[in-house]
């Protein structure tokens, strides 16, 4: 049996020099950066878990960010100041010796806070919850997490992923995000690619490695079970990024059975009418228009339901689409952020879905805050008369996506009556 030391040593051995400690690229870092939107002109950046700062190499060059670049491991920190001088970056990054769970800097000191492959070291929870304090007022938490991308896991990959690392879905990865008080900027899966960047230069140095070397032989084990896994189960758990803001602290989740009674009175409350409450338990039995997981509420702090939003399957030239409605807070809750939060809520749950689109009609002063548009603008057109402005769009992954999105006559479920 090998000693701990030794093991360590030789991990560090296959890792030392290797441009990436995990799965990314400068592509999927820019993509990030990208989906974060404005940032100061000099933002303070921390990127936790820095490796030998491939992150924070591009951030101070591209972003003219200041970056404090943090890890444990203090050879991949020199490595990093290497670097920084050759690239005439060293006046930008500060290296930093220190735990990612137990961090030395005042609250709201960062702009934005980054950690590519690096936040499973404390839990995607608990970075969410530790890591918070220390975003500035608009800042922005980038992180990427390994989780499950096939709906049904091979009891191998159960197997292995269950002795290292407890893998959620994505939808579950934004449930716990929303939870934690934040809105969902954006969702990247992270191409098969990236992957090849890191396991390339690993497979490369293990095949270099001397096996004989004190602990190395139970390292390459561990590597090569690593690399076989991805090789022959990589289809069923991928990276993915997500880059974060905190909103306001009004706690959301999806409705249970038990809120139902809460939500009719939220919906009839608001509107003064039993209309849109009877409208949403008609919704409820439509198995064309009902989506699970997708009727959100917000969480007054004694627990109760504050506002409901809800989101069900429509079709814009035949294709699938979505449409928000209706959104409800109760009266004596309104004006205090429980609505946009529900609304910020669900519209995460369904880009965690991969929809792509979601329709509103609605007040033309109040979508746009949450990326709405007029629908017209994207060949989308209603099959009834309101006026333009009130028709909305929200295209879920950014403009980028723009060119796949349906076009033509949005069609209701007929439980709308429309």
């Amino acid at each position: 049996m090998t000693d701990n030391t030794s093991l360590h040593r030789a991990f560090f051995a296959l890792h030392h020099g290797l441009p990436r400690q995990g799965p990314g690229s400068d592509d999927t870092t820019r993509r990030l950066l990208s989906l974060v939107g404005a940032l100061p002109e000099r933002p303070r950046v921390l990127d936790l878990g820095c490796g030998p700062g491939r992150s924070a190499l591009l951030l101070a060059a591209e972003a003219g960010a200041e970056v404090t670049a943090v890890d444990l491991h203090e050879p991949f920190l020199d490595e990093l100041r290497a670097a920084a001088e050759a690239r005439g970056l060293a006046g930008s990054i500060t290296a930093v010796n220190a735990d990612m769970g137990e961090l030395p800097h005042p609250d709201g000191s960062f702009d934005l806070v980054w950690a590519e492959s690096s936040a499973y070291g404390i839990g995607f929870d608990t970075a969410l919850r530790s890591w918070r304090r220390l975003l500035a007022p608009g800042g922005a938490l980038v992180l990427t997490e390994c989780e499950w991308t096939s709906a049904e896991p091979s009891a191998t990959a159960r197997a292995f992923w269950e002795r290292h690392y407890t893998l959620r879905t994505g939808e579950e990865n934004v449930r716990a995000a929303t939870g934690a008080g934040y809105s969902v900027l954006g969702v990247h899966p992270q191409p098969e690619s990236d992957w090849e960047e890191y396991y390339g230069p690993l497979a490369a140095r293990a095949d270099a490695a001397d096996p004989g070397a004190p602990g190395m032989a139970e390292a390459l084990a561990a590597t090569r079970e690593e690399l076989a896994m991805r090789r022959e189960h990589g289809a069923e758990y991928g990276y993915t990024g997500y880059v974060l803001r905190p909103v306001d602290s009004w706690p959301t989740r999806p409705e249970t059975s038990a809120d139902v009674p809460a939500v009719r009175a939220v919906n009839a409350a608001a509107f003064g009418t039993e209309a849109e409450a009877d409208l949403v338990d008609a919704l409820r039995t439509d198995p064309e228009a009902w989506l699970p997981g997708l009727s959100y509420v917000a969480e007054a702090p004694d627990g109760s339901v504050a506002a409901h939003a809800l989101i069900t399957r429509c079709r814009v030239g035949g294709a699938p689409a979505l449409a928000l409605a209706p959104v409800a807070t109760l009266p004596e809750h309104q004006g205090s952020g429980a609505g946009s939060a529900v609304v910020h809520a669900v519209l995460d749950a369904a880009r965690a879905r991969g929809e792509r689109i979601v329709l509103v009609l609605g007040h033309p002063s109040y979508y746009p805050r949450f990326g709405f548009k007029p629908a017209s603008g994207y060949g989308i057109r209603p099959g009834f008369e309101v006026p333009d402005e009130a028709m909305m769009a929200l295209a879920l992954h950014g403009s980028d996506d723009s060119a796949q999105l349906p076009r033509g006559t949005i069609t209701y479920p007929a439980t709308f009556g429309v």
